[in-house]
């Protein structure tokens, strides 16, 4: 079993105790059956939509040859460099520049590019991005992406069901149920760990190196890196659930200011630009 599969299923498992551990302490034996509910929901999301959740949040949709066929040679050049095989393609209509990729496994993956990232890049820094998201696959870093996705949009969405669910006892008030307020703030933070516990920021560090490798030039990954901070602040994302908790997939945070904070898994793209800019300096020196 690769090394991925067993987090993610560690992941899993450890989330689902977590969120029965605070349905319990929030609402009792109500609590805990209905946390224990969400958790097979949860399982049954997993299996059926993990692969696609970034996907749906993005508004992505298949792209062509036909339509694409520049991005189709940059992926198939490099992705045979790799000895893998060949994503599906995908195209979101997003003005903010960024990719990601999904999938349980390399032979299931998906690839996609926003509108605005092949609007901004030039095939340089493309390639170095393309390369990055191909090196997430190979690794399986994709799958428990989807695993920690599926798991931070359902631990959110319960922060509005738990308002409608009488998980508390009290019929004597006509305020929001207390216990049901205590769940939500105990969701929020507990939302984040998942996604920080489960996917790491060392994924990206080793991303980018690989990517670097197959590229032959850490400076064109650099370059893009700085593009996609500066589009992120440029064209900022709506923070709905979907995409607070697909954030973590992207090759870098959509959400560098505010709220969207809380959910990002990636390192700050400062020190990944000075991390590249060193390698290839080491490179030069013949290290």
């Amino acid at each position: 079993m690769h090394v991925n599969v067993a987090r993610a299923v560690g992941l899993f498992v450890g989330a689902a105790v977590l969120v029965v551990v605070v349905g319990w302490l929030c609402g009792a034996e109500k609590g805990a059956q209905f946390s224990v509910a969400l958790v097979v929901g949860a399982g049954v999301l997993v299996y059926l939509f993990g692969e696609s959740l970034a996907l749906r949040a993005m508004r992505a949709r298949p792209v062509s040859e036909i339509e694409r066929p520049e991005l189709y040679r940059i992926v198939r050049e490099l992705a045979t460099a790799a000895r893998q095989p060949m994503p599906r393609l995908y195209l979101s209509p997003i003005r903010s520049p960024n990719a990601f990729a999904t999938g349980s496994s390399p032979r299931r993956a998906a690839l996609c590019c926003t509108t605005g990232l092949l609007r901004t890049l030039d095939e340089r820094e493309l390639r170095g991005v393309i390369a990055h998201e191909l090196a997430h696959i190979r690794s399986h870093d994709t799958l428990i992406s989807s695993v920690a996705a599926t798991l931070t949009a359902v631990i959110t969405a319960m922060t509005v069901v738990t308002f409608l669910l009488p998980l508390g006892e009290s019929e004597e008030t006509d305020m929001p149920d207390l216990l049901g307020g205590l769940m939500v703030a105990a969701l929020a933070p507990l939302a984040a760990l998942v996604v920080h516990f489960g996917v790491g920021r060392g994924r990206e560090f080793r991303a980018d190196e690989k990517a670097a490798e197959l590229t032959g030039d850490p400076i064109g990954l650099a370059e893009a890196l700085a593009k996609l901070e500066e589009g992120a602040r440029r064209y900022p994302l709506p923070r709905d659930r979907g995409l607070l908790a697909s954030a973590h997939v992207m090759t870098t945070n959509p959400f560098p200011t505010g709220v969207g904070r809380l959910f990002a898994a990636h390192p700050p793209t400062d020190e990944r630009i000075r991390r590249l800019y060193a390698l290839r300096r080491r490179w030069d020196m013949g290290g």
